[in-house]
C-alpha cells in the first residue's frame, strides 16, 4: 500500500460532527490508568468499553496508552519511579507485559482483539519504518484490531526517545491519517492558569497560537507517575493540528460525553491542511543531517511561491549530507524556514552557490541542471505549525 495518500476531506469540524470520525486517536496517561497499587482495572474496563462503543458505530480506534513503567512499579516493590534509564527500561518490559494483558482480557469481553505496537522516536524518524508502521496500523485496523501503541521504553535512550506519549499519539494520529486526536488526563480541560487556583477558568478552544499567548501552562501531572504534563499535551494538539487534525482534551472520566459531542473539555480547531504521508514525515519526524542557508529572494520562492530550491539562492552549506538526506533549510540568520530532500552532497554543493543552472550546465554537465531541493520535496516551517524546532 502506498504511503503518498491524497490529502482528504476531515469529516470533523468540531465537536458537533465528531460522530462522523471514521478513525479516532486515543491518547490516555499513566495518571488516568494507575493507581499507587498499580493498574486500575476499573479504569481500563471503563476505556474499552468506551472504545467498544466507537468500533460498534463504526469508528476505527488507535489507542496509544501510557502506563508500562507505573504497571511495573508494584510488581518490582518499586515505591516510585526510578531516575536511571537501565531501571526504567527494565521496569517498562516488566509492565508492558502486564499492561497488556489487562487490555487483551477487557477488550475480549466485548469481542474485539488487541494488538501490541511499541514504537521509538528512531524508528519513525527514518522514512522506512515509518512506511513501515503506516502499512502495519493500517492493515490492523481494516482487521478490525485494536492497536495498542506504546513507546518501546525498554530499549529507548534518552537521546531518541519521544519523552511522553502524548506527542507520539499526535504523531501516530499523522501516521493513520485519523478524523480526531482524543488527549485524555487526569485534568478536565486546560485552564487559563493553575486549575487550583481561585479564578482560574476552562479553555473551551483553542483557534490558534495566539490564544495561549498569556496562559500558564503546568509542566507535570498531578499523579507523579507521567512524564508529560498539560505542556505536551498543548505541543501535541499543535503538531495534529497543524496537519489538519483537530484535537479534544479532557478527562478520562468525562471521555463519553466529549466524545458525544457534550461542551466539556478544550477543543482545539484545525490551523492547516490535511498532509500525505510524505510531507507528514518529512514535517515532523525526518531525521536532519545538516542545513542550507538561502537569500532573501529564495525564502520567498519556497515558503510563499511554492517553488524549487535553485542553486542561485543558496548562499552557504553546514554540516555533511548526501542526496536524499533530509535537511534543514535556514534564512541568511539561521532561522529554519523550512525542512527538504537534498539532490546534491554537501562537497559538490559549495562550488555550486550563487551559480545558475545554466551555467553549472555548462560549466560541469547537464546532471547539474537540476534543482537543489525540489518543491515536491519541500515542507515550510509554517505548514506544521510549531512543530519542527531548531
Amino acid at each position: 500500500m502506498s504511503t503518498r495518500t491524497p490529502v482528504s476531506h476531515n469529516p470533523v469540524t468540531d465537536r458537533s460532527t465528531i460522530s462522523q470520525a471514521r478513525r479516532i486517536v486515543i491518547k490516555i496517561g499513566s495518571s488516568s490508568l494507575t493507581t499507587p497499587s498499580g493498574v486500575s482495572l476499573e479504569a481500563i474496563d471503563r476505556l474499552t468499553a468506551l472504545i467498544a462503543s466507537l468500533r460498534n458505530a463504526g469508528t476505527q480506534v488507535v489507542l496509544v496508552s501510557s502506563g508500562a513503567i507505573a504497571a511495573g512499579l508494584p510488581v518490582l516493590d518499586f515505591d516510585k519511579r526510578p531516575k536511571d534509564l537501565a531501571t526504567l527500561q527494565a521496569t517498562a518490559a516488566v509492565g508492558q507485559s502486564q499492561l497488556m494483558a489487562y487490555y487483551a482480557q477487557s477488550c475480549h469481553r466485548h469481542g474485539y482483539t488487541v494488538a501490541q505496537v511499541l514504537l521509538t522516536a528512531d524508528e519513525l524518524m527514518r522514512r522506512t519504518q515509518y512506511n513501515n508502521a503506516f502499512r502495519s496500523l493500517q492493515r490492523l485496523l481494516h482487521l478490525g484490531v485494536i492497536p495498542v501503541v506504546n513507546e518501546n521504553d525498554a530499549v529507548a535512550t534518552q537521546e531518541i526517545r519521544f519523552g511522553d506519549n502524548d506527542r507520539l499519539a499526535a504523531l501516530v494520529a499523522n501516521v493513520v491519517k485519523a478524523d480526531l486526536l482524543v488527549l485524555l488526563t487526569d485534568v478536565d480541560a486546560l485552564y487559563d492558569g493553575p486549575p487550583t487556583r481561585p479564578g482560574s477558568t476552562r479553555i473551551a478552544r483553542v483557534r490558534s497560537a495566539e490564544d495561549l499567548h498569556d496562559v500558564t501552562i503546568g509542566t507535570t501531572g498531578t499523579a507523579g507517575v507521567g512524564t508529560g504534563g498539560m505542556v505536551t499535551k498543548v505541543e501535541a494538539a499543535s503538531i495534529a493540528t497543524g496537519s489538519g487534525i483537530p484535537a479534544l482534551l479532557t478527562a478520562a472520566s468525562l471521555a463519553a460525553p466529549a466524545l458525544a459531542g457534550e461542551d466539556v473539555g478544550t477543543w482545539f480547531e484545525v490551523r492547516g491542511e490535511r498532509k500525505t504521508a510524505r510531507s507528514a514525515w518529512l514535517g515532523l519526524m525526518a531525521e536532519t543531517r545538516g542545513s542550507i542557508l538561502i537569500d532573501d529572494g529564495a525564502v520567498i520562492a519556497v515558503t510563499q511561491r511554492h517553488r524549487s530550491l535553485l542553486p542561485a539562492g543558496v548562499v552557504d552549506v553546514r554540516g555533511e549530507f548526501e542526496p536524499g538526506d533530509a535537511v534543514e533549510i535556514c534564512d541568511v540568520h539561521g532561522t529554519i524556514v523550512a525542512r527538504g530532500l537534498i539532490n546534491y552532497s554537501s562537497h559538490e554543493l559549495p562550488e555550486m552557490l550563487g551559480k545558475s543552472t545554466a551555467e553549472l550546465r555548462e560549466a560541469l554537465g547537464p546532471e547539474y541542471d537540476r534543482a537543489v531541493v525540489h518543491t515536491d520535496d519541500t515542507v515550510t516551517r509554517d505548514s506544521f505549525g510549531l512543530t519542527i524546532r531548531p
